[in-house]
């Protein structure tokens, strides 16, 4: 049987051919980056269009900063008991930033924390109550699968009932958090008591079957090969085409600083490469890919409308867990809007259900 190559491969991708994972990888390995760069940007206009490109005006408020997962790579945690530097955001504190964020334009307000071994389930319930009772018209786009996992646990209820008692509640959405890489040999070294691969997935799997929508991210850049990223996307892929319930696709850059893993991160043209593969593994089915500029810088996330991305994510009115780092990119809505516009697109706000705003 004759081997087919890269060339061809290339070729058969842009007449609409799904890739493998052995030819994704192949694809990586054997194309350079404005090879794959170029396919990924005629797949996404030909499924998004070459006239715009979206972003959000959001705010993230992180509940806790308490954590008992201890991530090797996560520099915002604090351990149970630390009076100075750990704490507890109640619901009056978290209303109060909504109105901040809404006077600014924000619709969405990305709701997480850490795995706090002491809250209950009536503290979430009353939290969420309030916040949706004062701003009804806020998205929650809350929590994240390890998140679920640990209130599993704590509270000793299923997930799919913690979630039917969340959405009641207020919740509207659920971020991708907490995906790093969905290959659990990776999993267990950089953060051995989080949620395992089957059970990120599963309860994504339970939100979509409650009708509520979700993200996916993925964080590469650190201990992992090329083919656990490609195994990840294609966990995403998979569970796409079984619920179709992921809103988009968030690829970002580990970031070193203040951490114990203490890694060098990859270079932005990893980051392109890999943002283009993502588009190209995903395009039949997932088809908003978000470019991330928080970790890889603006540049990269403005290049990134050229490698597959539709999307350049959000200003972030505030964003703490990549600032404990002691990187601290920040973006304004004009700043934004030049980037874009820089890079020959029109730029629109979007909600987190991506319907346009302007």
């Amino acid at each position: 049987m004759p081997t087919v190559t890269v060339e061809t491969l290339q070729e058969k991708v842009l007449d609409g051919h799904v890739v493998s994972r052995q030819e994704a990888l192949e694809l990586f390995q054997g194309s350079s980056l404005n090879e794959l760069g170029a396919i990924a940007d005629a797949l996404k206009t030909r499924t998004k269009g070459d006239k715009i490109a979206t972003y959000l005006i959001d705010r993230n408020i992180n509940y806790t900063n308490v954590c008992v997962t201890y991530c090797k790579f996560c520099a915002f945690y604090r351990e149970v008991g630390d009076e100075k530097e750990g704490y507890v955001n109640e619901a009056e504190k978290i209303i109060h930033k909504v109105a901040e964020a809404k006077k600014l334009g924000g619709t969405q307000i990305l709701l997480q924390g850490g795995h706090h071994p002491d809250l209950k389930l009536d503290w979430y319930l009353n939290m969420l109550s309030k916040v949706k009772q004062a701003h009804p018209d806020i998205t929650l786009h809350a929590f994240s699968p390890p998140e679920l996992v640990h209130f599993s646990g704590v509270f000793g209820m299923p997930v799919i009932e913690i979630l039917k008692k969340f959405r009641e509640a207020g919740m509207d959405s659920m971020p991708g958090g907490g995906a790093e890489i969905l290959v659990d040999s990776v999993r267990k070294e950089i953060a051995p008591l989080k949620a395992s691969t089957q059970e990120w997935l599963g309860v994504m799997r339970d939100v979509h079957s409650l009708g509520m929508k979700s993200t996916a991210t993925m964080m590469f850049g650190h201990v992992e090969k090329v083919e656990d990223r490609i195994e990840h996307i294609f966990h995403i892929r998979h569970l796409q085409e079984e619920t179709g319930g992921f809103l988009g696709f968030i690829p970002w850059l580990y970031q070193p600083g203040n951490e114990s893993l203490g890694l060098k991160s990859a270079s932005g043209q990893e980051y392109l490469k890999t943002l283009a593969l993502s588009r190209i593994i995903l395009n039949h089915t997932l088809p908003n890919l978000q470019s991330s500029w928080v970790t890889p810088g603006k540049k990269i996330g403005q290049l990134g409308l050229k490698y597959g991305a539709n999307d350049m994510g959000s200003i972030m009115l505030e964003e703490n867990v990549v600032a404990s780092t002691g990187t601290h990119y920040t973006m304004g809505l004009d700043e934004m809007k030049r980037l874009i516009k820089e890079m020959g697109f029109e730029p629109h706000q979007r909600d987190t259900f991506y319907n346009l705003k302007n």
